[in-house]
């Protein structure tokens, strides 16, 4: 039998995810560019380091959406596994792939360098979107899931 207290946290863990994504990647982003005095260089920097500690705790919140989605209702099962899935891939896809490109084209600005154009910045914000998409989507899944076995027990 399920416990209903635990089986909540992978609510609360997605809601707190999107709700971080949303603030961090569609308004600090871009807001830090209109203070007073923030220089690209200065806001990248600042970038820098918001997103690093962004992708810390998106590891974070992935492994433990992970461990509660598979405590609750195991995995293999049906469409929630495949968003949750979705959801590991896309940060590791950011974390492995597309941050460290960031990150050194970002560095390299900052030192003043003119770095090659790189699709590596539209494809993260893509995969945001997608991200955002797939947190709220996956939040509706687990609700209808507990409601279902909530009712059935």
């Amino acid at each position: 039998m399920m416990n209903k207290r635990i089986a909540f946290a992978p609510i609360i863990i997605l809601m707190f995810w999107a709700g971080f994504v949303c603030a961090i990647s569609f308004m600090e982003a871009w807001l830090k560019f209109q203070a007073p005095g923030v220089t690209l260089p200065i806001g990248l920097g600042i970038g820098k380091l918001v997103f690093t500690g962004l992708n810390r705790v998106e590891i974070v919140l992935t492994l433990l959406l992970l461990f509660f989605v598979k405590r609750n209702f195991g995995f293999l099962k049906d469409k929630l596994t495949f968003m949750v899935a979705g959801l590991a891939v896309i940060v590791a896809v950011q974390t492995f792939v597309l941050l460290p490109v960031l990150t050194h084209r970002a560095v390299e600005i900052i030192n003043g360098a003119q770095p090659t154009s790189d699709p590596a910045h539209f494809v993260y914000i893509g995969l945001e979107v997608i991200k955002v998409i797939l947190l709220f989507s996956t939040t509706f899944g687990v609700v209808r899931k507990l409601k279902l076995e909530i009712h059935s027990s």
